[in-house]
């Protein structure tokens, strides 16, 4: 079996510009690709999960979505990542089933990848990242890159200011 870091998208690997379907507007969050790097040293695969709900709601559609994947891969190494899953559900939806905070995107890829979730890490900005890796049995990390302090420290394993805080306190963790 295979240990993974499952990562959210926006605000985890590349800045938030809310319903982005514009490549030339990705950015990179500061370290993103060291830490990705530093991962995959450490034999983890590394796995997107993200919510895109702009798909849902009529403002991106999938394919612009694909697109910003595409260069958030050029700019981080495309070789480091094993997958990327997407939901594209409204919250609003009646039929919203795999969104976060719901584990599904992070089961569907242990099964896909053969990955054992006890031995992996989810990091993330939101609450529902660090749900979803707790429903699904994975240790988390949330990620308080914000000015605003976080309301919930206390749901997460581990707090980092930046996502390589984070690959140094997951590297700490390893047998």
């Amino acid at each position: 079996m295979n240990k993974a870091v499952f990562l959210d998208r926006d605000d985890t690997l590349i800045i938030d510009v809310p319903y982005n379907g514009d490549p030339d507007k990705v950015v990179l969050m500061p370290g993103a690709r060291a830490a990705c790097e530093l991962f995959r040293q450490l034999d983890f695969l590394l796995v997107v999960v993200t919510n895109q709900s702009g798909v849902g709601r009529g403002k991106i559609t999938i394919e612009d979505v694909s697109a910003v994947n595409e260069r958030m891969l050029e700019l981080l190494g495309q070789n480091l990542f094993s997958a990327i899953y997407c939901c594209y559900d409204d919250p609003h939806s009646p039929r919203d089933h795999c969104r976060k905070p719901s584990p599904r995107m992070l089961h569907l890829a242990s099964q896909d990848l053969a990955i054992d979730l006890s031995k992996s890490f989810m990091i993330g900005d939101k609450v529902d990242d660090i749900l979803a890796g707790k429903s699904a049995g994975c240790r988390t990390v949330l990620l308080n890159n914000k000015v605003i302090p976080h309301p919930s420290h206390s749901e997460a394993d581990f707090c980092a200011k930046t996502i390589v805080e984070a690959a140094e306190w997951i590297h700490s963790q390893i047998e």
